[in-house]
């Protein structure tokens, strides 16, 4: 796999992985389960590489 993500978009989804696992993990009301949704764009923030991207042709690593 090719790396397709930049660094800011990376740290985009780092960033929105945990705050929906912090949701999931700390958070009240009967749907913070969704939360759980964070572990996916936390994983592809670590590993560089975007599925969507991928589909859409999009990519944002200009040294990759």
């Amino acid at each position: 796999m090719k790396k397709n993500m930049g660094p800011v978009q990376r740290i985009i989804w780092v960033v929105l992985g945990i705050a929906l696992l912090a949701w999931a993990l700390f958070g009240s009301g009967d749907y913070k389960w969704i939360g759980w949704i964070g572990v996916v764009p936390l994983v592809t923030g670590i590993i560089g590489w975007c599925g969507i991207n991928a589909v859409f042709g999009i990519n944002t690593c200009k040294n990759c």
